[in-house]
């Protein structure tokens, strides 16, 4: 029966139109005899009835099941004691934006840029994912959005309302965007892995140059996404969107997914919700420097630096299934 079709997609909705309110099996009744031939013998009025009902249907107000969340299992540390604490969460994706952060289509270190090339899978595979789930995507290429200039994705971002921010944003200028130095007022020491080098990991060190000049191909951009290197419009895009809560995942963390200022100490300080995706993640460090560990025991360290002081981290397999991404030249 049609009408059956209907209740099954309405049963857990409110019908605001009508304000029948949650689905009961006395509503159950009252939209059958609705819809029912004795209720009216016009086809055509009938059929308008029907049309209602399948409207209000799409545009009701659902209760999230855990189905539809995004479930989440958060880990953070203990400030003083490093202790891990582990919460399992449910966000509302179209309350959570998911940010790219500055995977690039090259990079200065080879090792760095062959790392990023590894990782484009498995982001592009989380973004699919999140886009379906109705997760807003941002893809932040620092330094290199004028590429995109012209785009409705960039386009997007740069005309979204104002809205002022709580906490002044980051004036300071690094590397092509403003940017968020660690905050002593809340205890953050400096990072526990020496990147004064700037990190290149290669036995043969990579000379410093301007490689990268947009976001890597493979990851898709789509309708809907936005582009954005900057603060304020990433601001702008949450509000207009109400936007309470922030995945953030690409490179470096030690560096600009902490640093940029649509990234991890912005958002915390304008009162986000933050969590990283700490297996979509690298760092840029030299394993030669303090603390003399592998590279990706570095990176280890700064996950747990940020799940300290910032925010705490989740898997990418918390979303997309199966087991987290490992670099496959992690052999620990």
């Amino acid at each position: 029966m049609f009408g059956g079709e209907i209740l099954k997609i309405s049963k857990t909705c409110v019908f605001p139109v009508a304000k029948f309110g949650p689905y009961t099996p006395a509503l159950n009744q009252l939209l059958i005899a609705l819809i029912s031939p004795q209720f009216t013998r016009s086809f055509t009025v009938r059929t308008s009835l029907i049309l209602l009902l399948v409207i209000a249907s799409f545009g009701c107000n659902t209760t999230m099941t855990s189905s539809d969340s995004l479930n989440l299992t958060l880990r953070s540390r203990d400030k003083t004691t490093g202790e891990i604490s582990i919460q399992d969460t449910k966000w509302d994706p179209k309350k959570t934006a998911l940010v790219i952060c500055d995977m690039w289509d090259d990079h200065w270190c080879k090792g760095a840029a062959k790392r990023v090339v590894e990782l484009t899978g498995p982001v592009n595979q989380l973004v699919e994912k999140a886009r379906e789930q109705g997760v807003f995507i941002v893809h932040a290429p620092s330094s290199t959005v004028s590429f995109y200039d012209g785009t409705l994705q960039r386009k997007l971002a740069q005309e979204a309302s104002f809205h002022k921010t709580p906490k002044p944003l980051s004036t300071e200028d690094r590397w092509g965007t403003k940017w968020c130095y660690p905050d002593k007022e809340r205890g953050e020491p400096e990072m526990p892995i020496d990147d004064s080098d700037m990190g290149c990991d290669c036995k043969e060190k990579c000379e410093i140059r301007s490689a990268w000049t947009r976001q890597i191909k493979s990851i898709d951009i789509k309708d809907g996404d936005a582009i954005t290197d900057n603060g304020q419009e990433v601001y702008n895009l949450y509000k207009e969107r109400g936007i309470e809560n922030v995945i953030i995942c690409g490179v470096h963390l030690n560096m600009c997914v902490l640093g940029r200022p649509f990234a991890i100490r912005q958002m915390v300080q304008q009162g986000m919700n933050v969590a990283l995706v700490r297996d979509l993640t690298d760092t840029m460090y030299n394993s030669q420097k303090a603390p003399f560990v592998n590279h990706f025991s570095g990176t280890d360290l700064v996950v747990a630096h940020v799940e300290k002081y910032w925010c705490p981290s989740f898997e990418s397999s918390d979303i997309l299934g199966g087991k987290a991404f490992v670099f496959s030249e992690d052999k620990r």
